[in-house]
């Protein structure tokens, strides 16, 4: 029996693409293609698929919560993400989500089928390029959620006063806060720290 594959991705050229990409393969069968993640696990309920490539930024419910519901409905639902967006942040907290692969779509065919027959397999995939994003920042400390909500906060253009208003702390709690943000990024300056959140990852809804 071939490998069932369902794409779920709002890009209506890419789940196209993909599925010319495996219409060759005798191992391969593109079951179904959506253009959401609610619509994609509906699709699922329906078609049980082998292997679901799922994106990670969609309108709606984005890829992780996708894949936390799927995997909490259907335990042995094999998914990967598959995105434009590189980042240690994404890749772990992808697979933290049940994810068993993160592919780039910028990948070639071959790593493609490689991917979608190892997962299939029971193995894991992770691209090469998001595995060295992985490997860089490995061991840094992570940002707390406090710190990781103070980021955010800084990222819609809020000045400390008005942080700390809206977190009911003290303007010096917020420096504090601040200091330890750069420091684990390794920047100087809220713009680079909020550069760096969104390149690695840890900042998503900017680029939603």
């Amino acid at each position: 029996m071939p490998i069932r594959v369902l794409t779920i991705d709002d890009h209506p050229v890419l789940r196209e693409g993909i599925a010319a990409m495996l219409s060759n393969e005798s191992d391969i069968e593109v079951v179904g293609g959506e253009s959401n993640a609610e619509a994609g696990l509906d699709a699922f309920r329906r078609l049980l698929p082998d292997i679901t490539l799922m994106d990670l930024q969609m309108p709606g419910m984005g890829g992780l919560e996708g894949v936390r519901t799927l995997r909490g409905e259907y335990t042995a639902a094999r998914v990967v993400i598959l995105t434009t967006f590189r980042g240690d942040a994404n890749a772990r907290d992808s697979i933290a989500a049940g994810a068993a692969g993160y592919l780039l779509k910028s990948a070639l065919r071959d790593e493609l089928l490689d991917c979608i027959r190892k997962v299939h397999a029971g193995g894991r995939y992770v691209s090469a390029e998001v595995c060295a994003d992985v490997a860089t920042h490995l061991g840094n400390e992570l940002l707390t959620p406090r710190e990781l909500r103070i980021l955010q906060l800084l990222s819609e253009g809020k000045e400390n006063k008005r942080v700390a208003s809206d977190l009911g702390i003290s303007i010096e709690t917020v420096k504090s806060h601040v200091s330890r943000i750069f420091e684990k990024l390794g920047c100087h300056n809220r713009t680079e720290a909020i550069r760096i959140g969104i390149r690695r990852g840890i900042l998503r809804q900017m680029t939603q």
